[in-house]
């Protein structure tokens, strides 16, 4: 079944095996119980036991939350998934899950998402697991970091952020494999209709549903998607640990997926042209974008990447701007959206420098080539002209 039938139809209607015959919603309901009974004791022994599938705390599971991880996992050929609170409660999860029965260190991309970043060095550093940074782009230092620190996990994303790196997730997947570490793969960015890291050799996929899976910016929420391996230690943690989403978001993200296709594929083609017209801009220097010809990954783009579909993100650079230039182009656009955030309906527009890296040292930003020109564009399903008029006009 191709994506773009998987979301209108993966997670809906499923029937209930003790009751076959009961009517079916047309539509997934939205489930607010937190226990579950059962016609004898025993029963629910065996559903809290893992012995049979069925539901007995909301923690666990509930038939909403359900409905969304079947549908998420299968946009993923993954074994599994677990829907969670948000998408940075996700990548932890993945990264403990990674680490259950390997050796507490990691070897993760130096190009990351600011909060991902923290997480590794603010929190898992401190209780003793070991982080190498490394640029995930370059295979030679990836396999000596690997051969060198012995990592249990390889933490990355599929397509960077903000400067839209990729790296060789099917190369990386083989050196991971080898040295016994599983990978990570936080594919928000590019989501399932690009990329499908787990085909690719991955062990765990991440998603902050908050971006294009749901895709209206009303839903605060995350993913897991795993292998047959991990699935159980991913579902083990969380009985614990207990990330759960909760089915309202659950219901709203379901519902967002239904239109996820039809939606990626204006957004990538709303954020070629852009991408097209800002390189001939004056007042930008530079443009960061995955059609580019001249792009550092190109060949990895054009290896890994379906044909015409790029990402809707375009991260470009004001000449010459300091951070009071880019508060008067930002504070000057009138259609496309200053908010913290993607993946929406709207254009958005982001300074990593205040939002997404802002707790990074200044210092550490310019190794990364974060300057404090760059910005952020995601690219909406809005007519591409009345975009790029609004960010002409901005640019005045």
């Amino acid at each position: 079944m191709k994506i773009e039938t998987q979301v209108v139809h993966s997670g809906d209607r499923r029937r209930n095996p003790d009751a076959p015959d009961a009517v079916v919603p047309v539509t997934l309901p939205i489930s607010t119980a937190v226990s579950y009974l059962y016609e004898s004791t025993a029963k629910l022994d065996r559903v809290l036991g893992n012995e049979e599938e069925g539901f007995c705390y909301a923690r666990y599971s509930n038939p909403t939350n359900a409905a969304l991880e079947q549908l998420i996992a299968g946009l993923e050929n993954g074994h599994g998934a677990l829907a969670c609170a948000s998408g940075m409660a996700a990548v932890h999860l993945a990264i403990l899950a990674a680490l259950t029965d390997r050796r507490k260190s990691i070897v993760a991309a130096s190009a990351l998402y600011g909060a991902n970043t923290s997480l590794l060095y603010k929190v898992l550093e401190p209780l003793g697991i070991e982080v190498h940074s490394v640029d995930i782009c370059d295979l030679d230092q990836v396999r000596q970091a690997i051969a060198d620190h012995r990592p249990g996990c390889v933490f990355m994303e599929t397509i960077s952020n903000p400067l839209l790196r990729v790296g060789a997730i099917d190369r990386i997947a083989e050196l991971a494999r080898a040295a016994g570490a599983a990978l990570v793969v936080d594919n928000t960015f590019a989501t399932p209709m690009l990329v499908r890291p787990l085909d690719l050799g991955a062990h765990l996929v991440v998603h902050s549903l908050t971006k294009f899976l749901s895709g209206h910016g009303d839903v605060l929420g995350g993913a897991v998607v795993a292998d047959e391996e991990h699935d159980p230690k991913v579902r083990s943690i969380s009985r614990t640990a207990g990330p759960t989403l909760g089915p309202f978001e659950s219901y709203l993200t379901m519902r967002g997926i239904k239109t996820f296709a039809l939606r990626m594929e204006r957004q990538c083609s709303n954020a070629c042209r852009i991408a097209a017209w800002l390189g001939s801009h004056p007042r930008v220097s530079r443009v960061h974008y995955l059609a580019d010809p001249s792009h550092p990954d190109a060949a990895v783009v054009r290896r890994l990447l379906p044909q015409g579909l790029y990402g809707a993100i375009v991260s470009f650079e004001l000449k010459d701007a300091g951070k009071e230039d880019v508060f008067r182009f930002m504070d000057r656009l009138k259609l496309v959206v200053c908010g913290t955030s993607l993946g929406d309906v709207h254009s958005l527009m982001l300074y990593p420098l205040i939002s997404s890296h802002r707790d990074l040292a200044p210092k550490q930003r310019e190794r990364l080539g974060i300057g404090d020109g760059l910005v952020r564009l995601c690219a909406g399903i809005e007519a591409v002209e009345d975009i790029i008029a609004d960010l002409d006009q901005a640019l005045a």
